[in-house]
């Protein structure tokens, strides 16, 4: 046999500590790829969860803007009953208490807060429609969620709003109201809910529009003051 057919019939010799090095590298490579898949598919699930949460209000704007409503119910304390008494921390630097406006109709906006977008939109929009409020016989808006008072200064800050806005952080006066009942994040938040309480601080008119299945973020004000007016004058 030639010198040439025993060099292509022999093996590489044995060598136990590269094959265990080579063995450990592929191990090492088997997490870590079970890793990597594991976080890309963590992230796209967040993707998703945010842009339901951001889009379903949107959707919901969308769908009033163009006229046709957004059903709500009345949950409680409803009419007649006594507003339940507050003092919060707010954008004013100041805690302000319901008692501040007693003798006025001053409109409770309860909202989810920093997370809906279309929320702080809504206060736009009221602060837009001054006049129609004023000749509905609303005095005064104050707006409460759940964000720490600092956060919530900043957001009314970048947006220029002029509306008193309060932190309930412990949602003690969001459940005082029960208007946690009402939203897509469960009783954690605020839904979507209105509250006219009267000069003699009982409430005279309510509407809870952030409920299933719509989960309502955002409708005009003029959507908001035409429910207002037939349903006290019902």
């Amino acid at each position: 046999m030639s010198k040439t057919t025993d060099k292509a019939n022999s093996k590489p010799p044995n060598r136990p500590g590269a094959t265990r090095a080579v063995a450990q590298a592929r191990a090492a490579r088997g997490p870590h790829r079970a890793t990597l898949i594991g976080v890309a598919v963590i992230a796209v699930f967040a993707v998703v969860v945010l842009y339901l949460i951001y889009q379903g209000p949107q959707d919901n704007r969308d769908a009033t803007a163009g006229g046709s409503g957004s059903a709500h119910v009345a949950g409680q304390p409803g009419i007649g009953a006594t507003a339940p008494a507050f003092a919060l921390a707010s954008n004013t630097g100041r805690e302000i208490s319901l008692a501040d406006y007693r003798g006025k109709n001053v409109l409770l906006y309860f909202q989810e807060g920093l997370t809906c977008q279309p929320c702080w939109d809504q206060i736009k929009d009221l602060e837009n429609n001054q006049p129609a409020l004023q000749r509905a016989g609303i005095e005064a808006v104050v707006t409460i969620s759940s964000d720490p008072v600092g956060q919530i200064t900043q957001k009314t800050a970048d947006m220029k709003l002029a509306t008193p806005a309060l932190s309930d952080p412990d949602l003690q006066v969001i459940s005082a109201y029960g208007a946690n009942e009402y939203g897509m994040m469960g009783d954690s938040r605020a839904g979507h809910t209105f509250i006219l309480v009267g000069p003699d601080g009982a409430i005279r008119w309510r509407a809870d529009y952030g409920g299933a299945p719509n989960y309502t973020m955002y409708l005009p004000t003029e959507k908001m003051l035409a429910d207002l007016t037939q349903e006290r004058a019902a």
